[in-house]
């Protein structure tokens, strides 16, 4: 029998039930639609995620204090901070495969203007923590290295901070103090967001590191210093390259270290791994529906089955075979799980669409997700059609014209 003769006798055959085949199709539609949502929704989630922890940093790497032993009991990661600024320098000097270095000291104080006063976190950075950090402006500039030699007493708002203080924009070129200390306002940074731990970003200002040493906290030992690579293959490299300068420069010859070296691979693979392992978790219950709505298309081909016992065994007598019989029951059930599979992606895509619109959730509906859905629904078809069209396939013909 020729494919398009099959397909216009399936089609005229599921016509001529509409309602049974609407409501045959239902399950499918549901089953469809749900893991397009779901998918839709988890990858969106993994997307936030990766664009969080890319605003952390490109290819970055982050040098931080070690752990320390007080009475045989560790006192935990980063309790003994040896990092100084000559680190720094030492690592800026020798390491051949770092683009940026910055120190970042961390402390928190009240910025005050006449009109209003802020407390936020102050970090002393050089000017290739910008760099490092993805972080550009989104008025004025960037402080530079004569600023940074000079100490100069410049400072950059964040967006959260400069809007909390300056809520008529007009920031640049306005006179603050920090702590005890008068700043001039060069320049604001443009707005990162929410971190991927919850925490704001913008709600920082940014000052020459040498001035916060020497205007604001006096430490002289530094919180963390921040690094980064072209590329990312280059990580593993510049990781080891980073930890032998460190080692040099604190004289650890065979000793545990008292620092520590991280990238954000671990970190981003982490989080990636958890909305994968959570967005095919939601397909694998969504797709609990496409069994039920399996089944539903079982049970209905073994009614059509009995149904047209009588034109099964006419056909038979007039020559068709049993293959002939089982090709169009099962394309009839492939037909039939297929159009409710094409409906239930049109649900779904706008159904994620419109959870995106109204929650203001992430969603982001894959290529890959779509196919899946479609083969998986046309498979169901056949899966479950198989037993119904082999059935009809088996019949007696004697028996089946003798059928009423």
């Amino acid at each position: 029998m020729k494919p398009r003769t099959l397909l216009k006798m399936s089609l005229q055959s599921i016509v001529k039930n509409k309602m049974r085949t609407l409501l045959t199709m239902l399950g499918i539609v549901i089953g469809v639609g749900a893991v397009i949502v779901m998918v839709a929704i988890g990858n969106g989630a993994q997307s936030q995620i990766e664009g969080q922890i890319a605003n952390l940093g490109t290819n970055l790497i982050v040098v931080t204090p070690g752990a320390t032993n007080t009475g045989g009991a560790s006192q935990g990661a980063q309790s003994f901070n040896r990092l100084t600024i000559d680190d720094m320098e030492k690592i800026q000097r020798e390491a051949s495969l770092l683009t940026a270095v910055s120190p970042v000291i961390n402390t928190r104080t009240q910025v005050v203007t006449p009109s209003g006063n802020w407390r936020t976190e102050v970090n002393g950075v050089s000017t290739g923590f910008f760099q490092i950090r993805n972080w550009t402006l989104e008025s004025g500039a960037l402080f530079t290295d004569e600023d940074v030699r000079a100490k100069r007493t410049v400072v950059l708002l964040g967006k959260t901070v400069a809007d909390g203080l300056f809520p008529d924009g007009d920031a640049v070129g306005a006179r603050v103090r920090l702590g005890r200390t008068p700043f001039t306002v060069i320049g604001v940074l443009a707005a990162k967001g929410q971190a991927a731990n919850g925490t704001d970003q913008d709600d920082i200002v940014a000052v020459p590191y040498t001035t916060a040493q020497s205007r604001i906290s006096n430490f002289f030992f530094v919180g963390q210093i921040l690094s980064m690579t072209a590329s990312p293959r280059d990580i593993p490299l510049a990781m080891e390259e980073i930890r032998g300068i460190m080692r040099e420069s604190h004289n650890i010859d065979g000793g545990a270290d008292d620092f520590t070296v991280r990238d954000q691979t671990v970190l981003a693979s982490a989080a990636t791994s958890t909305t994968s392992v959570m967005t095919a978790l939601l397909a694998a219950i969504a797709s609990i529906s496409l069994v039920v709505g399996g089944i539903g298309i079982m049970n209905i081909m073994l009614v059509s089955v009995t149904e047209r016992t009588r034109e099964i065994g006419i056909r038979m007598a007039i020559g068709a075979r049993g293959s002939d019989v089982l090709t169009q029951f099962l394309v009839e059930s492939v037909v039939l799980s297929l159009m409710g599979g094409i409906l239930g992606l049109a649900i779904g895509i706008g159904g994620a669409m419109v959870i995106g619109r109204f929650t203001g959730w992430h969603t982001s509906t894959s290529l890959s997700s779509i196919l899946i859905a479609t083969g998986f629904s046309a498979a169901v078809g056949v899966f479950f059609g198989y037993y119904p069209a082999r059935r009809a396939a088996a019949l007696d013909p004697i028996q089946a014209l003798r059928h009423e």
